[in-house]
């Protein structure tokens, strides 16, 4: 490890401050002559390190990274891959979340459950997931982000055969909850991949994840429509999930871990190890980031020289940067559940039936809305790292409050009028479309915004409060309906939320696409301030190109920073 601190000290004393270039090979040439350093001399040494860490790994270290190493000619399939993997772990989440919504139709009666006791069972899976992302954070930091997911996948497949065995409710209960803490442990998935994927297009491969929630939710309303006339067909229905997680489970063998974790770690020779694999070395940016990796280690080490380092997360309060991050990635987290996707999606069967659709057709026109969310996730994979956050942000939260406004009118309209189905169908599919593309940012903003040394806890805090907020919407769901009607809870209250949430973006949300992770750590280390007025001028310029015309402007997202 003194080797390795070696290293990392003398390549990493330069700062932005010191080399103002934007070109990789000018910034490289510039460090050289500023310091006097040959840098092929020291990624040799990064080499020398990589070999010898590999041969004095201990027997903890072999057995969390045990892996059947792939390679790649292109390193771009590499990171294809890992993502494509890690991201499953949506299917997964989302399968769970909406497959609930069929089996719902028959547990009850089998297992002769009331409507309490049914909104319990809905609801133990986000709290579940409140445990499980408590876990994530002591778990990444003792076993890694990888590992981590492995052991998302085991919990997974003990919830799903307790759901799909269940002789009583206890069992159910017990089922769901640990399903949850599948949920919970895998949400460190988008971080994974942020920490892997380059700048260019770490924004799309995030909104894998995303993608693969909302194919797991249409996954999860077919499989409950396939078994709808089954006899016990809510068995298969919950154990379908064993599926998804094998595969899962096996697919994490052939990933490395982060190598912005095995940095933060100090394990900077096995870093360099997974990047080889995952960049090509002969592009000069890419040796220019892995040496802001190590230089932002080095600087954390300093810091916590004057720190207990057991209470690291009290950064979100005591520094400003960091509270910022905070604040920032959890606003999206709420203006994401508080808007009712969840409510929604969880008695999307119940809502076809109370506007007039039989038990079956209820549960195939679920469909519908899941579909509308999958096809809504697919532009913001295409075009997340085109248009910017911001644009994203700004432009998907008017849609679906539109889509709110035709889901409160549907209920207006007396069920023996065809317009009513024909009214909150157009709403659902317009809400879940927009928030699918809306819901990339809830996974995106997160994995991206937290320093390293801290990203491990931020995500337990925004995981965590995004299945608290799923919770609650879920759990009173019935009592807020009885309490507001439907139109009230969809048009006023959901629809009010987003309506403040578009007015706080387009103040405060500044824009990160194209940044590495580390450039991020310097757009958060500014003045609240400082970025309210940069967005608040962004926001002018946007208005003036929309009413002049001037769209490809607007879609071009610039983060005037």
């Amino acid at each position: 490890m003194t080797g390795e601190n070696e290293v990392t000290s003398q390549v990493s004393n330069y700062s932005e401050t010191d080399i103002k270039v934007d070109d990789g090979a000018d910034k490289l040439e510039a460090l050289e002559k500023l310091h006097g350093v040959d840098l092929d001399e020291y990624f040799l040494k990064f080499e020398q390190l990589y070999q010898e860490s590999q041969q004095n790994m201990s027997f903890y270290d072999r057995m969390v990274s045990t892996e059947i190493k792939v390679h790649f000619q292109n390193k771009k399939h590499m990171v294809y891959m890992l993502a494509f993997f890690a991201s499953m772990a949506g299917i997964l989440s989302g399968c769970d979340q909406s497959l609930i919504s069929g089996a719902a139709l028959q547990y009850p009666s089998a297992l002769h459950m009331d409507s309490h006791e049914q909104s319990l069972v809905s609801s133990l899976m986000p709290l579940g997931a409140v445990a499980g992302s408590i876990l994530m954070s002591p778990l990444n930091e003792a076993i890694g982000r990888r590992t981590s997911i492995i052991g998302s996948c085991i919990a997974y497949t003990l919830g799903a055969a307790l759901c799909a065995g269940s002789r009583d409710g206890g069992m159910l209960y017990a089922g769901r909850f640990i399903l949850g803490i599948g949920i919970g442990l895998e949400s460190v998935v988008p971080a994974y991949v942020s920490e892997c994927a380059p700048s260019a297009y770490r924004g799309n491969m995030v909104s894998l994840y995303q993608f693969n929630i909302a194919l797991g939710e249409v996954f999860g309303y077919s499989i409950a429509a396939m078994f709808e006339d089954v006899h016990g067909g809510w068995r298969f229905i919950f154990g379908s999930s064993l599926v998804f997680s094998t595969i899962l489970f096996i697919g994490m063998f052939f990933l490395p871990e982060s190598p912005r974790y095995l940095v933060h770690k100090g394990k900077v020779g096995l870093a360099y190890g997974v990047w080889k694999r995952l960049r090509d070395m002969d592009d000069v940016a890419n040796k220019i980031e892995f040496l802001d990796m190590t230089q932002q280690l080095e600087q954390q080490e300093a810091a916590e020289g004057h720190t207990n380092k057991k209470m690291m997360w009290l950064d979100f309060f005591t520094v400003p940067r960091c509270r910022r991050s905070l604040i920032y990635a959890n606003i999206m987290i709420i203006l994401g559940q508080f808007t009712g996707v969840n409510a929604v999606m969880y008695y999307m069967s119940t809502l076809m039936k109370n506007i007039g659709f039989s038990d079956k057709n209820a549960v195939n026109m679920s469909l519908v809305g899941g579909a509308a969310l999958l096809f809504g996730t697919i532009p913001a994979i295409m075009y997340m790292d085109t248009c910017g956050r911001r644009f994203w942000a700004n432009s998907m939260l008017p849609g679906f409050f539109i889509g709110l406004i035709c889901v409160g009118v549907g209920y207006l309209i007396p069920i023996e009028n065809r317009a009513s189905k024909g009214v909150y169908l157009t709403g659902v599919i317009l809400y879940m479309g927009f928030f699918g593309s809306y819901a990339c940012l809830t996974w995106v903003v997160p994995a991206e915004v937290y320093p390293t040394y801290l990203r491990s806890y931020g995500m337990t805090c925004s995981s965590s409060l995004l299945y608290l907020c799923s919770f609650i919407i879920t759990y009173n769901f019935t009592k807020m309906t009885e309490a507001m009607t439907y139109t009230g809870l969809t048009l006023g209250f959901y629809g009010g939320i987003a309506f403040i949430g578009w007015i706080y973006q387009l103040l405060m949300v500044p824009e990160t696409k194209g940044k590495t992770l580390e450039e991020i750590d310097d757009i958060f280390s500014k003045p609240t301030s400082v970025l309210m007025a940069i967005n608040l001028k962004n926001t002018k310029r946007d208005f003036y190109n929309i009413f002049h015309g001037n769209f490809k402007q607007v879609i071009k997202g610039d983060s005037g920073i």
